[in-house]
């Protein structure tokens, strides 16, 4: 619900709470903003939803709350990339210490960091917390971090805190963040569509040109990452680790896959500055913390996971890596307990679904629908022996790479640290790499997927696509690393 007439008439604005005791002031700002003229999306972290809830917030505001680091919304979208990519100003009110700190070190453990990590638009902060702990060296320093960002800091207040000390600590008056919100837009476009359209798909229409302030804070934080930022703005969706597929409750069939390879390629995704989702099987090595984690222990799991991210109306990704080992086959009809051990046993198979070539196909039939840019599709093809059938294999499963490795071959199976591939192309070369490890695989491979991406996005007079360098990333003859 908003008010027409306000300084914020029109404007999208996500709000988020985080897990201090003025959380309960969110809620007036909440209304403070609407009477503004904006429309409100909040996020939570979870402390935040233990201080207040979330009925409230979602009544006043008409939208639900995203508090959930791993939820998608209704159509598919990954709920804090959405709501990065809907808004047009952040405001964190009451912003904590822990939050200020994983906000300055880039760890996207809730809602609020992950969103600001993929927005490039004003983010205003609003810390409260103990006198003692606002004046820290550490505080201090993680605020000059943001500060370095382009973040806007509305100082908190001095007066009696919960600890029942006097100091510097209160959240700074309602009317101040306001101000600060109104100002941090001042002099950038409203939106074309109406307040209350929020898009439900990342379409041209809904994304408007940045402001000069936005443009300030992306180029802040991109200073920020580490020196190879080549896909700084995109979306890249790993699946990683094997299946299991149940025998009973206890039993399962499964494979060696560890997940190492597909986390490698996570990684390095990472450090080259993209927004990464792991749809991840069962795995022996931690996933990195700054991807979002989607759990999917059977094929089943996984293959609802990647539906959700290529719905009809286009790909929620702009590079989609299959390295997850996915069972081929799985017992026809589980049992709902434990089997005895009694005998011998039959049990019956059936084929699991070929999901690279299933997702495939849905992103090529989307892309046709939509008019949308086709994402760059990768699999991997464990075999044994011989690469005969990797040719054929490509062009069937409609992908545009294909990573053959022979787990028979000394260093190059399941479980190791390293690999040895030959990466087939759709246009019909291929290139044998030699026994690298896993990680500098996956820095060579995604140095051939950004090759596909320039010259995909570049038109054909030789001018770059928008958004693009001039330079296609130069094809190493060696791995870095």
């Amino acid at each position: 619900m908003t008010e027409s007439g306000g300084r914020l008439n029109n404007r999208r604005i996500a709000l988020g709470i985080t897990g201090s005791i003025a959380a309960y002031k969110a809620v007036e700002l909440l209304r403070m903003l609407q009477n503004e003229g904006a429309d409100v999306r909040v996020l939570m972290t979870n402390s935040a939803v233990e201080f207040i809830g979330t009925l409230t917030i979602e009544t006043l505001s008409r939208h639900a709350v995203d508090s959930d680091v791993l939820s998608l919304r209704g159509d598919g979208r990954i709920g804090h990339i959405a709501s990065a990519h809907d808004v047009e100003a952040i405001v964190v009110a009451p912003a904590t210490a822990h939050w200020i700190a994983a906000m300055a070190h880039g760890l996207a453990g809730d809602t609020i960091t992950a969103a600001c990590l993929a927005a490039s638009v004003p983010v205003i902060v609003a810390p409260a917390m103990d006198g003692g702990m606002y004046m820290h060296p550490a505080t201090q320093a993680n605020l000059s971090t943001l500060g370095g960002y382009g973040y806007r800091i509305v100082e908190p207040e001095s007066g009696a805190l919960a600890s029942g000390i006097v100091g510097k600590g209160r959240l700074a008056a309602l009317e101040k963040i306001v101000d600060a919100t109104v100002q941090a837009l001042s002099g950038s476009p409203v939106r074309d569509s109406a307040a209350t359209d929020w898009p439900d798909t990342d379409s041209a229409e809904a994304e408007t040109e940045a402001p000069a302030k936005a443009e300030a804070v992306a180029e802040a934080v991109a200073e920020a990452l580490p020196s190879r930022t080549d896909l700084a703005g995109r979306h890249v969706v790993v699946t990683a680790g094997g299946t299991a597929e149940p025998i009973d409750p206890v039993r399962f069939v499964g494979n060696r896959s560890t997940g190492k390879m597909g986390i490698a390629i996570a990684e390095e995704a990472l450090d080259r500055g993209a927004a990464v989702t792991l749809i991840l099987g069962n795995v022996s090595v931690q996933p990195p913390a700054a991807a979002h984690v989607a759990r999917a222990e059977t094929a089943a799991q996984m293959q609802a996971a990647l539906q959700a991210l290529t719905p009809p109306e286009g790909p929620l990704f702009d590079l989609l890596v299959m390295a997850a080992a996915v069972a081929d086959f799985r017992p026809r009809s589980p049992q709902p307990k434990k089997m005895g051990r009694s005998g011998s046993i039959t049990l019956e198979f059936e084929s699991t679904p070929d999901l690279l070539a299933e997702t495939a196909e849905r992103v090529q039939t989307a892309v046709a629908r939509s008019g949308r840019k086709k994402p760059v599709l990768v699999g991997f093809a464990a075999e044994t022996g011989s690469f005969d059938r990797v040719a054929e294999k490509l062009k069937r499963k409609g992908v545009d790479l294909l990573v053959a490795n022979d787990v028979d071959s000394p260093g190059s199976g399941f479980g190791t640290d390293t690999n040895k591939v030959t990466i087939f192309s759709i246009d019909g070369t291929h290139e044998d790499l030699p026994l690298l490890s896993k990680r500098e695989v996956a820095e060579l491979l995604l140095d051939r997927v950004l090759i596909r991406m320039a010259d995909a996005e570049t038109p054909a007079d030789g001018e770059p696509a928008a958004g693009m360098s001039a330079e296609a990333p130069s094809e190493p003859t060696e791995a870095k690393r």
